[in-house]
């Protein structure tokens, strides 16, 4: 199929008018009449993925984060966005970014599945009408009452994570969480709002979770990685689904830190 019968397929799924005023989702290089037939998926474009996207030689890179971020004055070599525009151009691989628009409909929901949260709602609405709230992640109960410690095991489990980081007294029970995948550092005043024991989240600093605390919500980062890398399954699923006949991989990206 063209680039952009594909790209319509994904906008349909997750809306661009879902994302954030300061985002920039959508096509960051490529020809809308180009024939995809196979397709790479990661969170990241970065160096390393880009050169496996050429060596497989597939058609499109789809990301979550845009690889550009804001306006840029030129494409060169000089710099690392230039680089990476540069091979995928000069391979002919085109890239497409789903970031906050897949947030509110895709990311939020997967994860609060994942940690089998029911009665939930939206943790921070950013589009609402007559019919429906949307918005950044989820908040509802857990399957049932445990220890901060047991779910943090749990997050490990859900998401595939080696290690988090807790905030709070492990020994908590709790009920009640808040999952907002990525960059989480401003979300705890909404979960606090909407009474929840724990957030789930990432990029939390030091103050972010102490002040969390004082206030009676615990904190399990769990990584911006760490969770957001759901987004490569959850597409690869849907694209096996809605487009079978496309070859789908998902890229080796790892961790971007080394815990020692």
């Amino acid at each position: 199929m063209y680039l952009e019968e594909l790209i319509k397929k994904l906008e349909e799924h997750s809306p661009v008018s879902f994302a954030e005023d300061w985002d920039n989702p959508g096509l960051m290089c490529g020809r809308g009449k180009k024939e995809v037939n196979s397709v790479l998926i990661s969170v990241d474009a970065t160096d390393e993925v880009v050169e496996e996207a050429v060596l497989l030689g597939v058609d499109l890179l789809l990301t979550h984060h845009p690889l550009i971020f804001g306006s840029i004055s030129h494409v060169t070599d000089d710099d690392m966005t230039g680089r990476r525009l540069l091979k995928l151009i000069s391979s002919d691989i085109a890239c497409y970014a789903m970031h906050t628009n897949f947030d509110v409909i895709g990311m939020a929901d997967d994860a609060a599945d994942r940690m089998e949260l029911s009665d939930r709602e939206v943790l921070m609405v950013t589009s609402e009408d007559s019919i429906s709230k949307e918005g950044i992640g989820r908040v509802g109960k857990l399957p049932q009452e445990m220890s901060l410690e047991d779910c943090a095991e749990m997050v490990k489990d859900a998401f595939l994570i080696d290690s988090v980081r807790i905030f709070g007294d492990p020994s908590k029970r709790i009920k009640k969480a808040a999952i907002s995948p990525g960059s989480g550092k401003g979300m705890s005043k909404h979960a606090i709002k909407a009474g929840a024991d724990v957030l789930i989240t990432g990029d939390i600093g030091h103050h972010d979770g102490i002040d969390a605390v004082a206030q009676g919500l615990a904190i399990i980062d769990a990584g911006h990685w760490g969770i957001e890398k759901i987004f490569c399954t959850y597409m690869k699923d849907f694209m096996r689904k809605e487009i079978p006949e496309l070859t789908v991989n998902i890229g080796s990206q790892t961790p971007p830190f080394t815990v020692v």
